[in-house]
């Protein structure tokens, strides 16, 4: 079972036009967000065609949203986040889920946050892998975008999560 809610419902829902998008998710009420996130897990735990073992995987926000998921929720398994920001190191801690980020190699801004959430990881004992794509870009999983899209970078990235999805939750 997946789920896949819809952040930008509160303000009517994701526009196709992706630049109001952006602007619409610079006004999202992050605790709130996460908290609907986290509903929507608490739900599937309703359902009798649901597993217990839950996995998450998100793109740029939705990467930052991800590591946000791994911080609330200790019985998340597996956390997948892609080109996303790192979570504070002081809540590394929290994060019980077997974590493997990707990253393109130059992608300077969200990189620059790598070794601390590495290191932060490692202090906590958490297991992860993380994964820098060279030559690489912000996005590089999104084939929508061809000055970004890396098709190389992308299949390995998506085989190595669907290999630890499979692994950790089946």
């Amino acid at each position: 079972m997946a789920i896949a809610p819809d952040a930008l419902s509160p303000q009517g829902g994701t526009p196709a036009d992706a630049d109001k998008a952006r602007e619409l998710f610079s006004k999202i009420d992050t605790t709130k967000n996460l908290n609907n996130f986290v509903k929507g897990f608490e739900y599937t735990k309703t359902r009798k065609d649901a597993s217990s073992k839950w996995g998450c995987i998100g793109f740029c926000w939705g990467g930052a949203l991800t590591n946000q998921l791994a911080v609330a929720m200790p019985d998340l398994k597996v956390a997948v986040p892609f080109y996303g920001r790192q979570p504070e190191a002081t809540d590394v801690p929290k994060i019980k889920a077997f974590v493997q980020a990707h990253y393109g190699g130059l992608d300077e801004r969200i990189n620059a946050g790598i070794p601390a959430y590495e290191a932060a990881l490692k202090a906590a004992g958490t297991r992860f892998e993380i994964f820098v794509y060279e030559g690489a870009q912000h996005a590089f999983h999104n084939d929508t975008a061809p000055t970004r899209y890396n098709e190389a970078a992308a299949k390995l990235a998506w085989s190595r999560a669907i290999a630890l999805f499979k692994k950790e939750l089946e």
